[in-house]
Order: structure tokens, then C-alpha cells, then sequence
């Protein structure tokens, strides 16, 4: 199965080109930086167009994240892949540990009160700095802190459901 047809999970972009033999730079949006360069092959993503590569080599020293793709030998293919989005295969990710999500697999469950009241959908989530948001759809955009035991009560992957310790009046105008 070729990576296109797994779930894309979107890891950083090409943010621009790194000297003159084909090496790019990335903005990564992993955790460290540098790991989005420690996946083998990358589905570059831009304008609804695909494209598999491979990963030849990176450096993510001195606060830059670089990374040199086979077939890209120099400078002018290098500038061609500026602006495209980096994915793998959600597949590719390594497991969580207990109690752990990627935010990938957040995205689309229903989220429940303890009264088993839907107050949304995770749309996505954002990061704030003190803790994760879950941002809802389902009407007006509402945010929930992903604050696990306290407000977040249960991630149930398999049903599709996350139960919070929230009540929605906090809402309301």
C-alpha cells in the first residue's frame, strides 16, 4: 500500500532551499523539530498534487531543521518544492505511550459530557503553551482545555467519543 492511500498525518513544509545541491529547509511541526526528519519517505503535498520521496539525509543542529531529498540535486528543483506541505502515513508514526494521542487521532470524534450530551466534534486542536485545546465544530467554534483526569475524563479511539467534565453553559453568552 503506497503511502497516499493511508491516512496523511502533516508534519511540517518546505520552507525554502539550503545552498546549491538540493537540500531544502523545513519547517517541521514534530516534537523535537528534527524529527520529521527521521521518517524515511515523505509524500510532499501541494495544490491536491502528490509526491513520494525519499529522505536522503537532515540536520537538525543550530535551531534549523534541513533535509536532502533523493532525486532533488540542486538549487532550482530544490526552489520548484518550496511552499509544499510534509506528510507520512499515519501508519509510520510510532505508538503512544498509555494515555497519549496524536492529535491526528483526536480529529473527528465526538465529544460528550458526563451526562452523555454531544457538545461537538474536534475539528482540530491548537496548542497554547499551558496545555492542548480542543477546538469543536458543530455551530459556533467552542474550545475545551485538554486537560486530562480533570476535564478530559475519557479518549475512547474505538468508539469515537471523548468524554469531558465540562459544563456548557460556560458558552453562553
Amino acid at each position: 500500500m503506497s503511502a497516499t492511500q493511508d491516512k496523511l498525518v502533516k508534519l511540517g513544509r518546505i520552507a525554502g532551499v539550503h545552498g546549491i545541491n538540493g537540500w531544502v529547509k523545513v519547517h517541521s511541526y514534530t516534537e523535537p523539530r528534527d524529527n520529521v526528519i527521521r521518517f524515511e519517505r515523505w509524500v510532499l503535498a501541494r495544490d491536491g498534487e502528490h509526491r513520494e520521496v525519499n529522505v536522503e539525509g537532515g540536520d537538525g543542529r543550530g535551531g534549523k531543521v534541513l533535509a536532502k531529498l533523493s532525486g532533488i540535486e540542486d538549487r532550482d528543483a530544490a526552489l520548484a518544492l518550496v511552499g509544499a506541505d510534509i506528510a507520512v502515513a499515519r501508519a509510520e508514526l510510532p505508538p503512544c505511550g498509555p494515555g497519549e494521542y496524536y492529535w491526528t487521532d483526536l480529529e473527528g470524534l465526538a465529544v460528550r459530557d458526563s451526562d452523555g450530551k454531544l457538545l461537538g466534534i474536534v475539528d482540530h486542536l491548537l496548542a497554547s503553551g499551558v496545555q492542548d485545546v480542543l477546538v469543536l465544530e458543530g455551530g459556533e467554534q467552542r474550545l475545551i482545555p485538554f486537560v486530562a483526569d480533570e476535564i478530559v475524563r475519557e479518549v475512547d479511539l474505538e468508539r469515537g467519543v471523548i468524554v469531558v467534565d465540562w459544563d456548557a453553559s460556560y458558552w453562553e453568552k
